[in-house]
């Protein structure tokens, strides 16, 4: 109980609760309801019940500071030791912050230098020595596992559908180039033309072993596959992922990203191909670390990478539902939830485990849209009348901001408060600004 006159008190506001968000993690601006401030930490929202995983999906037309909270968030949270990774910066938009914290971002692309080999062995080699058989036969087989699930991906991103036999011969193709077949002494660095080769010019153990009737039966079997695979070695993307990786990332540094601005010149399918080897680079080195720390990754643009087919769907579902286990706070950025029902056909298993990815990010973030984008948020997630009133009308009002939807509970209002310092990193619309150059 609390006392005071009232010329102390100077006004008295009843019926006013506060927020019944924790005071925990990132401070991200206020709640225009309750004017409290408003933070977000999305796996002390899973500890204390308010959510169920911590992944958070962000929804927003451009301009209405979609980046710039992203940005915001993850600044913030360094504050707490969370480190970050962007798995495919396409727009360049992050670049600023990492520059600014003195960190160089890798740059993939035109005039680039950096490789990225997307069967890197990263830390797996650099421990293999100190891990008991157990471990390194549990460690290799995750390992592996990967690896199929990206070519297999990469096969479909170009029309291709592999059987089961094809996965069982990129799966033993891959263990005798590792190394796996030679005792789990030492493991061999790999890369996709090597898996090509293999494929293309079997070893006769190889076809044998894998029960075909000849040499000629095994190459008419996987010639599409190899063709496949070659295309990424003389295709847009030959000498990217297809070469020894040749920079070092510091995990100590509390942001990494890899920048894809420079591979738009290239294509969409460029980019999506891009970004799926990323992802499954970066999701290998992440689950690696063994520093118990808690990591973001940011995924701008996923539905690029689920338009090459299902396995690059299903590969995002896998780690959207790994994220509690694996310490990983996974942000889904995008601009309408119509680009996650654009990969694949109406009624296909590709739409339906994308629409349930809504369901795997207990977090959403709704920026301003059009009533139309609006009408169909409200049928996904689940809205209110006013819910979705304040998604056309009260946040395309101002830049920064948003509906707050925690699973099933009552929207917040907030608004994004960025610093001085931040408005000029976080400037989205900076190029839009310098002047032409006259020559």
């Amino acid at each position: 109980m609390y006392q005071a006159s009232t010329h102390e008190i100077g006004g008295l506001f009843p019926l006013l609760s506060a927020s019944p968000i924790p005071a925990v993690g990132a401070r991200i601006g206020y709640d225009v309801l309750s004017g409290g401030a408003f933070y977000c930490h999305p796996v002390e929202f899973v500890l204390r019940g308010i959510c169920t995983n911590p992944n958070i999906v962000v929804f927003g037309e451009p301009g209405k500071g979609k980046s710039s909270t992203v940005v915001a968030f993850l600044l913030r949270m360094m504050l707490f030791g969370v480190r970050t990774l962007i798995s495919g910066d396409v727009k360049g938009e992050y670049t600023p912050l990492l520059r600014a914290l003195g960190i160089t971002p890798i740059m993939l692309g035109r005039g680039s230098h950096a490789r990225l080999n997307a069967l890197d062995l990263g830390p797996l080699a650099a421990r293999w020595d100190s891990w008991p058989v157990a471990r390194q036969r549990e460690e290799l087989d995750g390992v592996l596992g990967r690896w199929v699930q990206l070519l297999v991906a990469l096969a479909e991103a170009q029309g291709y559908t592999p059987t089961v036999t094809d996965e069982a011969v990129l799966s033993a193709v891959l263990r005798r180039l590792v190394g796996a077949t030679d005792g789990y002494t030492k493991l061999r660095p790999i890369t996709i033309p090597d898996v090509q080769r293999e494929l293309a010019n079997p070893a006769s153990s190889l076809w044998t072993d894998m029960r075909f009737a000849d040499r000629r039966h095994f190459l008419d079997h996987l010639r599409s596959i190899t063709d496949a695979l070659a295309n990424l070695i003389s295709g847009p993307l030959a000498g990217l992922f297809d070469e020894p990786t040749n920079f070092t990332l510091d995990w100590d540094a509390p942001v990494q990203s890899m920048d894809l601005s420079r591979l738009r010149s290239r294509g969409d399918q460029a980019v999506a191909v891009g970004l799926t080897c990323l992802g499954s680079w970066s999701s290998m080195v992440t689950d690696l670390q063994e520093d118990g720390d808690l990591r973001i990754v940011v995924r701008d643009e996923i539905w690029r990478q689920m338009r090459l087919g299902l396995r690059a769907v299903q590969a995002v579902d896998s780690e959207l539902r790994l994220s509690r286990a694996e310490r990983k706070i996974q942000i889904l950025v995008s601009h309408k939830p119509s680009d996650f029902l654009s990969v694949g056909s109406t009624g296909s298993q590709e739409v339906a485990i994308a629409k349930d990815l809504l369901a795997l990010c207990s977090t959403r973030i709704l920026f301003g849209q059009s009533t139309r984008v609006a009408d169909q948020l409200a049928d996904d997630l689940a809205l209110s009348e006013k819910e979705q009133q304040v998604t056309t009308g009260w946040a395309n009002d101002r830049q920064g901001r948003a509906l707050w939807k925690l699973e099933n509970r009552t929207g917040f209002k907030v608004q994004t408060v960025l610093s001085r310092v931040e408005k000029r990193l976080f400037d989205t619309n900076a190029q839009l600004r310098k002047p032409p150059v006259i020559t």
